[in-house]
């Protein structure tokens, strides 16, 4: 999926908007109109429509106001976008009881952030390393702990929270695009390969490829599809894991006590 980055929003302007530390009020508009039913709406519209789609006219349309109203409230898109991802990280993390082992706790940062993506594919279109909101931190602070006291710098605690995050929103971003194809063709993986593999048959000898041949048969036989997102993500999960394993491992050594015997 091509990244977009829409314009962003006047910092002064998103961050008072972010912080709640004014909130405007239109005595014209419908009494439950406010920051937050239009965030809602228009959080929805990009799930439904994409982020190209978004509009302050087409949330206005949903909303049953004039366009003109919306700016009473929110300057304009990009403020409405810098507002719109801090409100997807306001639950990520609600309820639920927290993993006593820190790979396990890294784990389950890793797999909130993909299904954050999957619920809002529109999130991967978006540069979201600017603007600090209230959700946003409250997120940071809550996935610094998890490595938090196992021997880490400050700067390897940050770099193992972000290979996690980058980790997912990259697996994010292939089941995604495979969700996609399989909504414009019409077909899923498996159906479209078992229609179209014989074409391919006919230029591809197994002999010229054995090993292509061999593993992408076993993998065919094995998920019923060609790429299983959810086999993938959860692989590869367990092999950055791993190395932050080393990275624990490697500074438990350095301040083990010695035996000076």
């Amino acid at each position: 999926m091509p990244t977009q980055y829409p314009r962003s929003g006047d910092p002064a302007r998103s961050l008072a908007l972010l912080w709640r530390t004014q909130e405007p009020v239109s005595r014209r508009s419908k009494p439950d109109l406010s920051v937050d039913r239009i965030v809602a709406v228009a959080s929805e519209t990009a799930d439904t429509d994409g982020l190209a789609a978004l509009s302050m006219r087409k949330v206005a349309e949903r909303l049953g106001v004039g366009t003109m109203s919306l700016y009473t409230y929110v300057p304009g898109k990009g403020e409405l976008v810098d507002l719109m991802l801090d409100a997807a990280y306001a639950d990520l993390y609600e309820g639920g009881e927290r993993p006593g082992h820190w790979r396990d706790r890294l784990g389950a940062v890793a797999y909130a952030n993909w299904r954050l993506f999957l619920r809002h594919p529109w999130m991967l279109q978006t540069p979201r390393n600017r603007l600090l909101g209230p959700h946003l931190i409250a997120k940071y602070e809550y996935e610094l702990s998890a490595v938090d006291g196992l021997g880490l710098t400050d700067a390897e605690m940050d770099s193992t929270v972000s290979l996690v995050n980058s980790y997912a929103e990259g697996a994010a971003g292939q089941a995604v695009a495979a969700g996609e194809n399989e909504r414009s063709s019409g077909m899923t993986d498996g159906q479209w390969w078992r229609t179209h593999g014989p074409l391919l048959a006919a230029f591809v000898r197994d002999d010229d490829y054995p090993l292509a041949s061999r593993v992408g048969s076993a993998v065919g036989r094995e998920h019923q599809t060609a790429y299983a997102p959810e086999h993938e993500f959860a692989f590869g999960l367990e092999r950055v894991l791993d190395g932050v394993q080393v990275l624990v491992d490697s500074r438990s050594s350095r301040d083990a006590p010695r035996d000076r015997s």
